[in-house]
């Protein structure tokens, strides 16, 4: 008999083609439609020249239908090439969404030419492998019909092309936007946020004034497919279209020239001093094992993430600070890194269950789960900075159950007096002797080692069994 399958919580919008797991494989069930559509576009040359560039995912067909969910109407499965880590747009920084916006419209165009289309242009049909975006829903891809119009447009618009306009022309963040709502930013909001001098910028009126003025009208329309096909709607309107988003989107730059982490690694006096024995202290540490997913908290510039990269399979960095981590993608790009995945995260506030009942999009938590952490000059941040129990912070590292290489930092440190200028100083909990009572109840401390500036010191632990 057949096991029964659970589908993926998050995929359900597309009824044809949902995602499910069999024996630790990535499998995609389809009906009869989707598998016409699959077995025509999968054959044309440009999606297999996509998939063997790694910017579709490796997609094919199960021989047997022995992982296939039963009773369900499903006719056959897919069986998709496992992505490392999972993340949503909300957690990548600027450039990371205009590069994978960028991909998009240049799938968009390849299928285009031969007569292939993305029905949809959601973000999240896109992950990354290091830096490199790649396609995983292959399903999106079908075949077109002459005279239909491209039905992603509005979709793209909402989750690439405001979002960006909005880093770019107002300087303003668009992850809480994402996070905010699924569906991304809707014309009519946008054009709301836009000054009259941001309407004589490049798109602004085609993309977000005219775009918001006719949806009234699209969705009182009987058959738009009809009347655009009654009017000589074809393809070439399509590509045009395609063709104008991409230089648009390629013109997009957040010119943000500092932040407050962003020169962190370079200008504090400790870290600089520090720096070297830190990082031999971490290169040993990594070098004692292979280790499968490292987590790098804070990781500011990637100085460690680099190091842990060199022995592990995936390396997530994580920092609150959107340039900082913009900056880090794309030095990783340009060192064509498929290992480091950098992620806008703000630790004290992280992203919960989102969509349909909390479970369409997961925390970080239910996505990966780490062997090693790195949680370097950090601590003082999240306790003093803002404002979290100490003792909370080390029981969820210890939840981890993975190795942790921490940082503590005395109060005399001047980057901890940095943090109490100006306030009134009510955390009795830091101190390094509650630090390491805590420490030792939770963890088994494997190695201590004090830093040359004399106020840090780096420890090596090992969790307790639960």
């Amino acid at each position: 008999m057949v096991p029964t399958q659970e589908f993926a919580h998050g995929s359900f919008r597309d009824r044809s083609a949902r995602v499910f797991y069999s024996d630790g494989l990535i499998c995609r069930a389809i009906d009869a439609s989707a598998l016409q559509e699959w077995t025509w576009v999968s054959s044309r040359p440009f999606f297999q020249e996509a998939m063997n560039a790694q910017k579709i995912i490796q997609t094919s067909l199960a021989s047997t239908e022995k992982s296939l969910v039963p009773n369900t109407g499903y006719v056959a499965t897919l069986q998709h090439e496992r992505v490392p880590l999972i993340t949503w747009p909300y957690e990548w920084c600027f450039s990371m969404l205009r590069d994978a916006a960028l991909l998009q419209l240049e799938l968009m165009e390849r299928s285009l030419k031969e007569d292939c289309i993305l029905k949809d242009a959601s973000a999240y049909n896109f992950q990354f492998q290091g830096t490199q975006p790649i396609l995983i829903d292959t399903p999106s891809i079908v075949r077109m019909n002459p005279g239909t119009p491209w039905e992603g447009y509005r979709q793209f618009c909402q989750m690439f092309l405001y979002p960006l306009m909005l880093q770019a022309w107002k300087g303003v963040h668009f992850q809480p936007w994402l996070r905010g709502s699924l569906e991304g930013i809707l014309p009519e909001q946008f054009a709301r946020v836009l000054s009259w001098f941001d309407l004589f910028r490049s798109g602004a009126m085609t993309h977000v004034w005219l775009h918001a003025r006719l949806q009234a009208v699209a969705e009182t329309q009987v058959s738009t497919s009809s009347s655009l096909q009654a009017h000589g709607f074809n393809k070439q309107m399509i590509q045009n279209n395609v063709a104008g988003l991409t230089r648009l989107v390629g013109r997009l730059q957040w010119k943000e020239a500092k932040s407050v982490w962003s020169d962190y690694d370079n200008v504090t006096g400790p870290v600089s001093r520090d720096g070297h024995d830190k990082e031999q202290f971490v290169e040993k540490v990594c070098a004692s094992g292979h280790w499968k997913t490292v987590w790098d908290l804070g990781c500011n510039q990637g100085r460690y993430s680099r190091i842990a990269a060199k022995r592990s399979e995936v390396v997530v960095a994580m920092d609150a600070d959107h340039l900082t981590i913009d900056r880090l993608y794309q030095a990783l790009r340009e060192e064509k890194n498929r290992i480091i995945v950098p992620l806008v995260t703000d630790l004290s506030d992280p992203s919960p269950g989102l969509g349909w009942r909390g479970l369409e999009r997961s925390p970080l938590e239910q996505r990966s789960r780490p062997d090693l952490v790195l949680c370097l000059a950090l601590i003082h941040h999240l306790v003093i900075g803002r404002n979290l129990l100490l003792s909370d912070v080390i029981r969820w590292l210890a939840s981890l159950q993975a190795t942790v290489v921490i940082e503590f930092i005395d109060r005399n440190d001047e980057q901890v007096q940095l943090l109490l200028r100006n306030r009134t100083d009510v955390f009795t909990d830091y101190s390094k002797e509650e630090f390491l009572r805590l420490v030792e109840s939770h963890f088994v401390v494997q190695e201590q080692f004090g830093l040359p500036s004399g106020t840090r010191t780096l420890f090596q632990l090992r969790p307790l069994k639960p």
